[in-house]
């Protein structure tokens, strides 16, 4: 029975998780871990924390057939150097972050974004199983996307589709980590709700928005029309039969899923948007990195035809 290795990355905390096929041959999840990412000391130290976690991890569960990492932004599909990572500190552009890994590891390494890992795992054994177009949207420091078709994570003809976050939602609005201005991200994301509702902590305005706190409330219904309006645009494109939504935001459940869902009802015309679930997510923070497992599983699987 084949074990396969997923790291994934994150701007707090490096997440790990190992996988095997089960008797019927769906994935399961064997061992999960964590470390603090202490982004703040920079490329060379985080990479070597990454590495550090999962040669821990091969301590506890043995040899690997496969490692997958999952990474906040983009990367160089050929190269594994890393492009952009908008919202994880230091000088990362251009760093081999898939080259040092190999290395340490002596074996080949999958790269996936951190959003697009989310999507694969959640629509393989989370919330989306069972559908056949899938998108999903994380909601927190940043917002992130991706799309699932069939089985497999659609990236388009250069490696970046899915960018939920990077679409312009509201013309000259304020400027994205992207380069952009009016994205979805900067109008919706963590710290935009915390200054929309005067608050410095998520988790106290989804407290007092259950409280009737209007201030909250408000501050919550502006994040979710922007939220809905993007993702009404990737349904008019996608016709996708299912949206999950995960990040930290999308833990105060129904207290923003039910205004998203309000949102996207508003602005979708021409799908029937009452046979579209729009779900929370199922497998927590652990999506991500079960995600990269899945990711480097399936590019082991392509090699070895």
């Amino acid at each position: 029975m084949s074990v396969h290795l997923g790291l994934d990355l994150g701007g707090t905390t490096i997440k790990v998780a190992a996988i095997d096929d089960s008797g019927d041959g769906r994935p399961r999840i064997i061992h999960t871990a964590r470390t603090s990412t202490a982004a703040e000391r920079g490329p060379d130290l985080v990479a070597r924390t990454l590495i550090d976690a999962g040669k821990a991890a091969l301590d506890e569960v043995g040899p690997v057939s496969s490692i997958g990492v999952g990474v906040p932004g983009i990367f160089e599909a050929d190269t594994g150097r890393i492009v952009l990572f908008p919202n994880l500190a230091g000088p990362w552009a251009g760093h081999p972050l898939r080259g040092e890994i190999e290395e340490a590891f002596g074996m080949r390494t999958t790269l996936i974004n951190d959003a697009r890992a989310f999507v694969l795992a959640e629509g393989t054994i989370g919330a989306g199983r069972g559908h056949d177009t899938i998108i999903g949207v994380t909601l927190g420091t940043g917002i992130g996307g991706g799309i699932m078709i069939d089985g497999r994570i659609h990236l388009g003809a250069f490696g970046t589709a899915g960018e939920i976050g990077h679409q312009i939602v509201k013309m000259d609005g304020p400027e994205c980590g992207c380069g952009n201005s009016g994205c979805v991200e900067p109008l919706a994301m963590a710290s935009t709700l915390s200054q929309l509702a005067g608050r410095n902590d998520t988790a106290e305005i989804f407290s007092l928005a259950a409280a009737g706190d209007e201030a909250c409330l408000r501050a919550i219904d502006q994040v979710a029309r922007y939220i809905g309006v993007g993702l009404a645009n990737a349904i008019t494109l996608l016709g996708p039969s299912c949206i999950v939504i995960g990040g930290g935001i999308s833990e105060a459940g129904e207290l923003v899923l039910g205004p998203i869902r309000k949102s996207v009802r508003r602005y979708v015309t021409l799908a029937p948007i009452d046979r579209i679930a729009i779900v929370r997510a199922e497998l927590g923070s652990w999506a991500g990195a079960v995600g990269a497992a899945l990711a480097g599983r399936a590019q082991l699987d392509v090699r070895s035809k």
